[in-house]
C-alpha cells in the first residue's frame, strides 16, 4: 500500500514523499531508521479522486474537529523534538494542505514571532480554539511543559471527536429510515391517491369516512405543501430563537433530563464531558476556579451548567466538588461518588478523567439501547401509516365496486 508521509529531517527541514509500505507503523520506522521524526503517514488516495477530496469547495470560519487535533499532535511532535516555537508552527504551515489552516499558522506564526506568546495568539481565533484549549495552552507556557501540554491536548480533542462521531453515525441509520419512510407518505399523498380521485368520485356520499378524510388530506399536501413547509420552518426558528436562553432554555432542558432514555443520554454525555474538560484543565496546571468556568461554557445543557456553577460558588467558601454537585438532580449519583473519593484521596484529576471514560463507555451503551427501541419504532409507525392508507383505498375500491353491482 502506498502513504504519504511528512517529517522533519535530523536538520531540521521539512520533507515530504510517497512510500510503499505495508502499514503505517512500517513507514513510521522506515522514516525513524533514515533519521527523521515523523509527522503524518495516511495512506495516499488516488489522483483526481484525492484532487476532488482535498480541495475546500468553501471556506470554513473554523476548523473542524479532526483537523484541530491533528494539528495539536503535530506541533506537540516537533516541540518534543527540540524545535523552537515560531519553526514548529513554521513547518506544521507547511504540512497542511489546505487553506484555511495554513492561514491559521501563518496568524499564529506572526503573533509568536512578533513577541507575543501562544495563548494570546490563539485568543485571538476564538472561532478556531475554544477557551479550554487556550486555557491549557496558557498554562503549558507558564509550566515550560507545552509540548506535553499540547500531547494531551490532541488526545483530548480526539477522544472528544471520537465520542461525538460514534453517536453521529449511530443516529444515521434511525435518520435515514425516518427520512425514506416519510418521502414515501409523502408521495402516496401527493401523487399515488390523486390517481384514484375519478374511480373515488363515482363512490359520491357512499365513500367511507376514512377515504375521505384520505382524500382531504391529499388535496392538503397537493395544494398548500409549500404553506405547510414554510410553517414548520417558522417553527424551527421561533423555537431556536426561545431556546438560545433564558427561562424558556432551562424548562426546555429539564424537560429533556426527564425524558426516558433520552434523558439519561443527555446526562452521561454531559457529565462525561463535564469530567474530561475539568480533569485535563486541572492536570494541566490551571486554577480550579477557571478551570470551573471553562469547563461550564462547554455544556450545552444549561441544567447541567447552573450545577457546575453552583460549584464554582462552593469552590470560593473552601469546600469541594461532590457536596454541591449532589444537590442537582442532574448529575447521575455515580459521578459524584466518584469525585467524591478523588477529593478525599487527592487524585481529584485522575478520578476525573476515570469518570469521563466509564460514562463515555455508558453512553455508547445507552445508544445502543436507544437505537434498539428507535428503529423497529419508526418502522412500526410508518408501516401502520402505509396500512392505513393502502387499506382507505381498498376500501374505497370496494365502495365503487359494490355501487356498481
Amino acid at each position: 500500500m502506498r502513504y504519504r508521509w511528512e517529517a522533519v529531517s535530523a536538520a531540521g527541514e521539512h520533507v515530504a514523499g510517497d512510500m510503499e509500505a505495508e502499514s503505517q507503523a512500517a513507514v513510521i520506522e522506515r522514516l525513524h531508521g533514515l533519521g527523521h521524526l515523523p509527522i503524518r503517514a495516511d495512506a495516499a488516495a488516488g489522483g483526481a479522486l484525492a484532487r476532488l477530496l482535498a480541495w475546500e469547495w468553501r471556506p470554513r470560519r473554523g476548523l473542524p474537529g479532526r483537523a484541530l487535533a491533528l494539528m495539536t499532535q503535530q506541533l506537540a511532535t516537533l516541540l518534543h523534538a527540540g524545535l523552537s516555537l515560531d519553526r514548529a508552527l513554521e513547518l506544521a504551515q507547511a504540512a497542511t494542505a489546505r487553506r484555511a489552516e495554513r492561514e491559521c499558522l501563518a496568524a499564529l506564526t506572526d503573533k509568536v514571532r512578533g513577541g507575543g506568546s501562544l495563548a494570546d495568539a490563539l485568543a485571538l481565533q476564538p472561532a478556531i480554539f475554544p477557551r479550554f484549549y487556550v486555557g491549557m495552552v496558557r498554562a503549558g507556557e507558564a509550566g515550560a511543559t507545552l509540548d506535553a501540554t499540547l500531547r494531551q491536548l490532541g488526545e483530548f480533542l480526539e477522544r472528544t471527536r471520537a465520542a461525538r462521531e460514534k453517536v453521529t453515525s449511530a443516529l444515521i441509520y434511525p435518520a435515514i429510515v425516518l427520512v425514506t419512510g416519510l418521502g414515501s407518505v409523502a408521495t402516496l399523498f401527493g401523487f399515488v391517491i390523486p390517481r384514484f380521485r375519478p374511480l373515488f368520485e363515482q363512490a359520491g356520499a357512499a365513500l367511507p369516512p376514512a377515504a375521505r378524510a384520505m382524500l382531504a388530506a391529499s388535496d392538503l399536501v397537493q395544494n398548500y405543501w409549500w404553506a405547510m413547509a414554510g410553517a414548520l420552518a417558522l417553527l424551527a426558528a421561533l423555537l431556536a430563537h426561545q431556546l438560545r436562553g433564558g427561562e424558556a432554555r432551562r424548562r426546555w432542558d429539564r424537560r429533556v433530563l426527564k425524558l426516558p432514555l433520552v434523558g439519561e443520554l443527555v446526562a452521561k454525555s454531559e457529565v462525561a464531558r463535564f469530567a474530561r474538560t475539568l480533569g485535563t484543565l486541572l492536570r494541566n496546571g490551571v486554577a480550579p476556579l477557571a478551570a470551573l468556568a471553562v469547563t461550564q461554557e462547554t455544556l450545552s445543557n444549561s441544567v447541567v451548567a447552573e450545577a457546575v456553577g453552583a460549584v464554582a460558588d462552593s469552590l470560593k467558601q473552601g469546600k469541594g466538588l461532590a457536596e454541591p454537585l449532589s444537590r442537582s438532580a442532574a448529575v447521575p449519583p455515580l459521578a459524584i461518588q466518584l469525585i467524591r473519593v478523588g477529593e478525599e484521596t487527592a487524585r481529584l484529576e485522575e478520578m476525573l478523567i476515570k469518570t469521563a471514560d466509564i460514562f463515555d463507555e455508558e453512553l455508547g451503551r445507552t445508544v445502543e439501547r436507544l437505537l434498539a427501541l428507535l428503529v423497529p419504532a419508526i418502522t412500526i409507525l410508518l408501516g401502520i401509516v402505509v396500512a392505513a392508507v393502502i387499506g382507505s383505498i381498498l376500501t374505497a375500491v370496494l365502495s365503487v365496486y359494490d355501487l356498481a353491482m
